[in-house]
Parts: C-alpha cells; structure tokens; sequence
C-alpha cells in the first residue's frame, strides 16, 4: 500500500557551516564552561615538554644557569656594566626567571595551533584554549628555577624584602604580554609559516632590548619611556624591585608595561576570535 505523502517522514534538513565575516564577540564565558579541558591540555603540554630527554626537568634549571654564565661574562667581565650594588650572578638570575617564562611561553603559544591542528579539524572547543595552556604550562619550570633563586640568593647573603608578595602581578603581567602577542603569532602561523622563521630572531632581539644583564639607570633619561613600551621593561625592573628591593619602585615602567601588555592583549583576543573560524579551513 502506498504511503500517505502526508504521514511520511519529513527528508532532513540540511545545515551548512561556513566561516563568518566580520568581528566575533569574545564569548568569554565559553572558557569557563571548558576550564576542565583547559587544565588537562596544560598538564599535557607540562608532561610532554620533557619526554624522551635526558636530563628532563634539570634544564628548567640549566638554561637561565647557563645564560646567567654568558652574560656575567660578557656584560660584567668584558663590559663592566653596573648592577645597582647588587651581586651579579644575584642581578642577571633575578631577570632571567621572568624573561624565560615570557619567551617560552610566547615560543610555545605562537605555535600551538599548528602543533594541533588534528584537534582544531576534529571537535569544537574554544581554540583559545590551546595558546592559553601552552602559556600556563611555564609557570612549573619558573617554580623549578625560583627555589634555585632563593638558595643563591642565601648564599651570597640576600635578604627577602617584604614586597615579594608582588611577584605574581609581575608574573601575570609577563603572561599577559607573551599571550598578548602568541595570539596575534598564532593566528598568523596557520595562514604564514614565516612564522616560525621569525620568532628565533624576534626572541634574541626582545632579549637584548630588555634590562636582563644591565639596569634600566644605564639608558638615558629621556629614552627610558620610549624603551618602557617593551612590555618586559616593567616586569623584568618591577621583578627585581620586588625580590631584591633595587631601589624604589619603578612606576612608570611598570605603569607603560601595563598599558602595553593590555593592547597585546585585548587586541589579540579580537583577532584570534576573528580568525578561529577560518582555522579548520586553515590547516
């Protein structure tokens, strides 16, 4: 018997998914939703930064040893450069802990898209999550290297200060700058592999721009606020200020650094929503 064209099953619907256009609104709320998956893509990115290495954690340790090693030489044996009465080996260590947490973190954000892209074509989630984890996963290696700090800064018979209870907000505002930036280098890392052929120049080159083996008081006075828009000025000198109590408080570097690692930021998360629906297309 024929059926009743009226009682017949309805034929699916067909729905087709295509990019946007235009600015997307940040939807922040979604990372909340997802903050389960956010932690275990951070303890992923912890675990497998030293798989299948040798001295596995021990180069946490290694690496702003063996840089503090290169820069006393050069900037202190060579140069002579001043570090403010402070011990150098004390004054270069100091600077380096929050400068390698800002570089690794922005290394490893810039190419975190590409180093997933299976995820990316695969499910959905809020892709921001992904530089977002790759960001927190260098705080371990920053604990590692700090308990290192203190037991130098014992033996050359350096005092805590009270202002220690700042270092987090300088450590967040060195997160801010380097997720600030990975997002805007991340995005572009899907459409310009360029990408990674510029970030070994742009780390070395943001190093040296920065006060890691010299003071701020060794750059002319009328450059310092041009020199502050380094974002790691502020952090790097409010750093410092906060372990070893180098004289006063940097308000104005840190108060610029702010600034900047804000527009990082905000400007990045825009760009990023912008493009996360052209990413699976992408890769």
């Amino acid at each position: 018997m024929a059926s009743n064209p009226k009682t017949s099953p309805s034929a699916p619907e067909t729905i087709r998914l295509q990019p946007g256009k235009g600015w997307a609104p940040l939807d922040l709320a979604d990372l909340w939703r997802f903050r389960e998956l956010a932690f275990f893509l951070t303890w992923r990115d912890i675990k497998v930064r030293y798989k299948q290495t040798l001295l596995g954690a021990s180069w946490a340790v290694l690496q702003p040893l063996l840089q503090m090693l290169i820069f006393n030489f050069l900037f202190g044996s060579l140069a002579g450069l001043p570090t403010d009465g402070i011990p150098r080996p004390i004054f270069t260590f100091a600077a380096l802990l929050p400068w390698n947490l800002f570089s690794n973190a922005l290394n490893e954000a810039s190419r975190s898209l590409v180093s997933n892209r299976n995820m990316i074509t695969k499910v959905y989630f809020p892709k921001l999550l992904i530089p977002l984890s790759s960001v927190m996963s260098g705080i371990v290696d920053f604990g590692i290297a700090f308990l290192i700090l203190v037991g130098m800064m014992f033996v050359y018979s350096v005092q805590l200060t009270a202002a220690i209870f700042a270092l987090p907000l300088f450590l967040l505002l060195a997160l801010m700058a380097a997720l600030g930036v990975g997002l805007w280098l991340a995005a572009w890392n899907l459409h310009y592999r360029d990408v990674k052929y510029l970030l070994p120049f742009l780390s070395q080159f943001w190093m040296l721009a920065s006060p890691i083996a010299y003071p701020l008081s060794n750059i002319p006075a009328q450059w310092q606020t041009l020199y502050a828009l380094n974002p790691m000025v502020g952090v790097v000198e409010g750093f410092r200020w906060a372990l070893l109590g180098s004289g006063a408080f940097p308000t104005l570097p840190v108060a610029i650094s702010l600034a900047v690692s804000l527009v990082f930021l905000v400007s990045g998360l825009f760009y990023f929503r912008r493009l996360e629906r052209t990413f699976a297309d992408t890769v």
